[in-house]
């Protein structure tokens, strides 16, 4: 009977030990699904606030009271909401290098102007053309066509069609990831404008359009000519790309790259057409 009861004994503290474990690895589990769903909220708010601060920025740039209107020039806005701080810029897409209007010589400057001699500008300029021209011709200046993507061992040749993305022109021979990310806050699809608007226009197109950059870049920010101005004042095309920068009161931060064009979307009631949609996170 003694050794009844010892094993007993035994087992019920055995018991005791596998419950107080599995006790443990509930009340763990429980808090880092806490801690996750915190993080999760967190971030959703942050994505919420970084997607309102799109309308509210629309709001901003159709505005036609010169103390409260914005410039879709490029430069940054700040807005205070609900305790979190949004950082807003705008750029109208006319101001930027449409890929499939400019020509060889606009968008050579433009490579020469981000790279300087470190890329053989006016023959990818001549390939990027060749991407999208429909024949299978190479420019006076160069350019790639099928045979040329061949001999470099791609398995693919000129589209000869328009670019879709602006991330296509990664495809185009001679394109390497370290140009295209210099180049890509300078590009579009959406102007329909061979020449760039050098109102809304950022700096490297400036330099490409043989215009100096800290002159423009001055009047646009002399509030005296923001508001006298009228040309200045306009908002533009109406088709922007707006990048927010949201930082919760905790810490939490996202961000927004978009382009859209204002005015009625696909969705009833929406304000704008979504064109280009990137969202990130970096949680704290």
């Amino acid at each position: 009977m003694r050794r009844m009861r010892g094993a007993a004994l035994l087992l019920v503290l055995w018991l005791i030990a596998l419950l107080t474990a599995l006790i443990g690895a509930f009340a763990l589990t429980a808090r880092v699904e806490l801690l996750q769903g915190r993080v999760l909220g967190k971030g959703a708010e942050a994505q919420e606030i970084a997607r309102a601060s799109v309308e509210y920025a629309l709001v901003r740039v159709a505005d036609t009271d010169p103390a409260s209107h914005w410039l879709p020039d490029g430069r940054t806005y700040r807005w205070d909401f609900a305790g979190s701080r949004v950082e807003i810029s705008i750029v109208d897409e006319t101001g930027k290098v449409d890929l499939n209007q400019a020509d060889v010589t606009l968008l050579s400057a433009l490579i020469k102007t981000v790279a300087g001699d470190s890329a053989p500008a006016a023959q990818l300029a001549a390939a990027i053309v060749d991407w999208r021209d429909p024949d299978p011709l190479t420019q006076p200046s160069g350019g790639a066509e099928d045979p040329d993507y061949a001999a470099a061992g791609l398995p693919y040749g000129a589209k000869d069609a328009p670019f879709e993305t602006v991330a296509e022109v990664e495809q185009v021979l001679g394109m390497t990831p370290q140009l295209y990310a210099r180049l890509e806050p300078s590009l579009t699809l959406y102007s329909g404008r061979p020449q760039p608007d050098p109102n809304y226009a950022p700096a490297p197109v400036l330099v490409a359009l043989g215009l100096d950059p800290a002159a423009f870049l001055a009047r646009r920010r002399s509030a005296q000519s923001a508001i006298g101005d009228s040309q200045l004042l306009g908002a533009g095309s109406g088709t922007y790309s707006i990048e927010s920068r949201v930082t919760l009161k905790e810490g939490r931060q996202a961000t927004l790259r978009t382009t859209v064009r204002a005015g009625g979307g696909p969705v009833p009631g929406s304000v704008y057409t979504t064109l280009r949609w990137e969202e990130a996170a970096a949680p704290r």
